[in-house]
């Protein structure tokens, strides 16, 4: 049976146009008046495959993942230059930290920048600093670092921002950012990797029904997780009693990236 979440609706695939998200966050929703799914961030390339009124139906190109997000916050295709590493930043009407700021961006978030100024980029959104931007060609090598940018973040279901990230959400904010593809739902992402045993390692991924975290160290895990509605560290002891108690179940794998 072919997963509605990666496979097209050929009720609505109709073409195949590449474009591209042109606002902070975007909800990907499953039908036009149904739930968010997902979430995609500036920058983020999407196939747009139909309409249906004002949504487009599109593809998101990180992950395969279909939904439906409005047409008015897509556009053209520009080839990034670079991507915010920072756990977010501001974009300033001047490059001046005390000028205006006109807005934010997430981390992930991909950019065309037109000049290097001293401490700042211009690009078509604002002038942004250079210490928040990394060029797209580089990764980042430490999945259980990148999360850590988000500790604190807002627990938000389908949320793949700074501003709310859910527990897969931020697992595949964290491989995306070290060059390793994946997936957007914790059931999907259980096929990383390969089944371990023994000690936990850094950046081992573990699972339960609905939720995944990933190793900090072998007594440790960073989670999105809706007991705390944040981006914790917690001891793997502690949560795996914890979410059994609650019964939500037994940890239901261990993978090694």
């Amino acid at each position: 049976m072919s997963d509605p979440r990666i496979t097209p609706d050929p009720a609505v695939a109709r073409f195949e146009r590449p474009a591209q998200i042109n606002d902070v966050v975007v909800n990907l929703f499953r039908s036009t008046d149904g739930p968010r799914d997902r979430q995609l961030i500036y920058g983020d390339e999407v196939t747009h495959l139909g309409n249906s009124g004002d949504w487009a139906y599109v593809q998101s190109n990180k992950d395969g993942y279909h939904g439906y997000v409005s047409k008015d916050l897509m556009r053209q295709s520009k080839e990034p230059t670079h991507w915010v590493s920072a756990p977010s930043t501001n974009t300033y009407m001047e490059p001046d930290f005390k000028s205006p700021d006109m807005g934010h961006l997430t981390f992930g978030s991909r950019v065309l920048v037109e000049e290097d100024i001293e401490r700042f980029v211009a690009t078509e959104i604002g002038f942004i600093p250079s210490q928040h931007l990394q060029p797209v060609s580089i990764q980042l090598s430490d999945p259980a670092a990148v999360a850590a940018l988000f500790l604190g973040t807002p627990y938000l279901w389908g949320g793949n921002s700074r501003w709310g990230i859910d527990c897969s959400g931020l697992v595949q904010a964290a491989l995306l950012a070290c060059g390793q593809p994946c997936p957007g739902d914790s059931d999907q992402q259980m096929s990383l990797g390969d089944d371990a045993t023994g000690p936990y390692q850094r950046n081992d991924l573990l699972f339960w029904k609905g939720h995944v975290a990933l190793v900090s160290d072998a007594n440790t895990l960073i989670h999105a997780n809706a007991h705390a509605m944040s981006v914790t560290f917690e001891p793997i002891k502690n949560a795996i009693e914890r979410i059994e108690a609650a019964g939500d179940g037994p940890m239901t794998a261990h993978r090694r990236l």
